[in-house]
């Protein structure tokens, strides 16, 4: 585990085998052990691994905060659940059924991820009702020996939250303030489908800066600081991302060569602004054809 601050640190859990692709965060002290975003259940075993390295078995752990639940974040909640009955996942209300009856969730993703599925994800299975806790922002709970504010932000997903820890100045935003490899790299926001909206986006954006964190803890990927810049380059990276789906949806063709000329586009960006060696892990952590696809979705239903 990766030290991050005072009872808390994070573990690359080397989705797909590479590494800082997502990282789960652990919360550690005398109130138990909670982890923010568990990932998938395909490197459960990494994460367990790396957990026991740190003395910290899967017993141990008593609270699952998710930040939303596509499967890169929040897919092993109901095998750990079921593993470990203590456990209790938060999250916020809109996505709870989703969680108890994942059905339609698998059918989506088995849409955007074919026979990838199992590989990529492992096991998606039901959460029991009785270990949800439920959250709709504005929330003060105690996990993992922290006292964390919840805070709605959508915009990446309209069911997604972020966690302040007041003492630390450590905010864990998900795919809210985007993604970066690395220090000074290249800001991505994800936006794959089905409900990216940019106006909320930049609404969370907003109540993310008032609340001033002094570090901004991404699942893709670690610690980025300071908070400022990083909100400022995440803005810009959406505005251009959604001019350029929005222009590519006036180029003739399929939407598949859509996709191929955005993508080619956004690797130019990317590879003009950051190390050679992350810029094929931007694209594992948030494919850019499915990039496309959800802004083209958003600007599709607009006009």
């Amino acid at each position: 585990m990766f030290p991050l601050a005072a009872g808390i640190s994070y573990v690359d859990v080397h989705f797909r085998g590479v590494p800082r692709a997502i990282a789960t965060a652990v919360l550690h002290g005398a109130g138990g052990v909670a982890l923010i975003d568990p990932g998938p259940s395909s490197t459960l075993a990494t994460l367990a691994a790396a957990l026991a390295a740190a003395g910290i078995s899967m017993d141990d752990v008593t609270a699952l905060l998710l930040t939303h639940i596509h499967l890169d974040h929040a897919g092993a909640t109901g095998t750990l659940v079921r593993q470990h009955p203590r456990m209790r996942g938060y999250v916020h209300g809109k996505c709870a059924p989703h969680m108890i009856n994942p059905e339609r969730l698998v059918a989506s993703a088995t849409r955007l991820y074919g026979d990838a599925m199992d590989r990529l994800w492992g096991d998606v299975l039901p959460v029991p009702a009785g270990a949800i806790a439920v959250l709709t922002g504005g929330e003060r709970i105690d996990a993992g020996g922290r006292r964390l504010d919840v805070a709605y932000t959508p915009g990446h997903a309209s069911h997604h939250v972020s966690y302040f820890n007041g003492e630390t100045g450590v905010a864990f935003v998900g795919d809210t303030a985007g993604i970066r490899l690395s220090a000074g790299g290249f800001v991505l926001p994800p936006t794959p489908p089905p409900d990216i909206d940019l106006e909320v986006w930049r609404d969370s954006i907003g109540l993310i800066e008032r609340r001033r964190p002094d570090t901004l803890f991404l699942t893709h990927f670690g610690p980025s600081m300071p908070a400022p810049p990083h909100l400022s380059a995440l803005g810009e990276h959406l505005t251009l991302a959604g001019r350029l789906v929005k222009e590519s949806l006036s180029l003739d063709g399929s939407d598949e060569s859509r996709e191929a000329w955005f993508a080619d586009a956004m690797r130019r960006e990317i590879r003009g602004r950051t190390l050679r060696d992350d810029a094929q892990t931007y694209e594992i952590a948030a494919p850019f054809n499915l990039n496309w696809r959800g802004l083209a979705r958003y600007w599709r239903k607009r006009t």
